[in-house]
């Protein structure tokens, strides 16, 4: 494998590159970065994880004509999570030159804001399909100046049904355009996207380095109706710290984290009835402690950035092997060792065997009796949310927040968990038993010499 060295980039990006902690780069970097850089347009097949992001995101800063303050490179992505993760990511590499601006542009958000950003230029856009529509209908986006458009879990987008979405994108791009597309597999639909939109790729095929993930798998045959009761038994066996529990609709997301949530545990749902607002706290408040599941149906839960997570729940069964494969896949990351159950009714059992036979024949069912004896023994989370009504566009930074928490508030440093800033709002975690001390210190308090609701959620 070479060095960043090795490959054709700038001083100031090998150096950046280095303080980033970037050491070597991985397959699909050291494959990509040389034809994408040369202007060659790229389809690479390789799994969440193996640095994808830098393999687009070098060439594209690279390639950037600073001075022009234009849109000279799009990247699409399925959900507004990925887009927010890609955009950060984009930052840092970017701070290789200077005066580089990255607007993110996805749904569920007020445009307005979006169509002011936009009025000032940007040179790099990160956005979801739907958004990005909008936003060229609208005119107050130009691809005039577009020298590459990237495609990033390009197959997740298809089968979120943004096809002729990104055909009409791709329709309002320059013909001479570069394009680079990302994907986990290679459907006909990604094929017919490459064939029509690309000129000779480079072929890029990441085969999956890491060691099989560390799984062990239960399977319970449940009576109809007792999905709720059999995931709270689940729940009291292992106690997870965090758990996602797959459903198939929203309604059933929103009854199972209510009985849930009835019985002494702490769960949210998130599906795509949601408010943006809402689904932006629900997984900020996920990822730092403040609840202990996340009840979720497949679509809310594409492209979601979650670590550490020790325990995985089908609600009912997927309906193929590659959606089971894909939630179980979820836990067991890292080298860390995972679980995962599937709840099968009667009338569900068709699913599993499916599955039995994909895998061999392999499948061991558990004592659904022995598991719904137990007592219930609800774990609580260790952290609480405050919600602060400003954000980045108020000037906001972490480090506020934490000084004005540990100086005035007295908190100690390790009271206070991760924080997480938005536009127009943030949210910090803080120990359970010091959250109701640290809303108090913050309503009568300022933050930046100014005063903010805030209130716990």
């Amino acid at each position: 494998m070479p060095s960043f060295n090795e490959l054709p980039l700038s001083r100031p990006m090998l150096r950046n590159l280095s303080q980033l902690g970037y050491d070597q780069p991985t397959q699909v970097q050291s494959e990509t970065i040389p034809s994408a850089m040369a202007g060659k347009d790229v389809i690479a097949m390789a799994k969440t994880g193996s640095g994808k992001t830098a393999a687009f995101g070098v060439p594209l800063v690279e390639g950037l004509n600073a001075k022009h303050f234009a849109c000279q490179g799009l990247v699409l992505c399925p959900t507004r999570e990925l887009a927010d993760q890609v955009a950060k990511s984009l930052r840092q590499i970017a701070r290789a030159k200077q005066n580089v601006k990255v607007l993110t542009l996805c749904g569920g958000v007020a445009i307005g804001p979006q169509i002011g950003s936009l009025s000032h230029g940007a040179h790099l856009i990160v956005g979801t399909p739907g958004r990005i529509q909008d936003h060229l209908r609208k005119g107050t986006l130009s691809l005039e100046h577009l020298k590459t458009v990237v495609l990033d879990e390009a197959d997740r987008m298809l089968d979120m049904g943004f096809r002729e979405v990104i055909t009409d994108i791709f329709e309002q791009t320059p013909d001479a355009r570069q394009t680079l597309m990302f994907s986990a597999t290679w459907p006909q639909g990604i094929r017919e996207l490459s064939a029509c939109y690309q000129r000779e790729p480079v072929d890029v095929r990441v085969e999956g380095e890491a060691s099989a993930p560390d799984i062990e798998e239960h399977f319970y045959r449940i009576a109809p109706g007792e999905q709720g009761q059999a995931l709270m038994a689940v729940l009291s066996r292992w106690r997870p710290s965090s758990c996602i529990a797959f459903c198939t609709t929203k309604q059933q997301c929103d009854d199972i984290a209510e009985e849930l949530n009835v019985n002494g545990f702490s769960a949210l749902a998130i599906h795509g009835d949601l408010e943006q607002r809402d689904r932006d706290a629900a997984l900020v408040r996920f990822a730092n402690g403040s609840i202990n599941v996340l009840v979720a149906t497949d679509v809310a839960a594409r492209g979601l950035d979650i670590k550490a997570l020790p325990l995985v729940v089908n609600v009912e069964p997927a309906r193929d092997g590659e959606v089971h494969t894909h939630r179980v896949g979820r836990t067991g990351r890292a080298g860390e060792s995972g679980h995962a159950v599937t709840l099968c009714t009667p009338s569900q059992e068709h699913r599993v065997e499916r599955l039995d036979r994909h895998c061999g024949g392999t499948l061991v069912w558990g004592d659904v009796g022995r598991l719904l004896s137990a007592p219930l023994a609800p774990v609580v989370p260790v952290m609480a949310t405050l919600c602060i009504s400003g954000g980045r566009k108020d000037k906001i930074r972490p480090g506020d927040l934490l000084g004005a928490l540990t100086g005035e508030a007295g908190l100690p440093g390790k009271a206070i968990g991760k924080i997480d800033l938005f536009d127009f709002q943030s949210f910090v975690a803080v120990e359970q038993g010091l959250a109701g001390k640290a809303l108090k210190a913050l309503e009568r308090g300022k933050i930046k010499g100014r005063k903010f609701r805030v209130r716990l959620v």
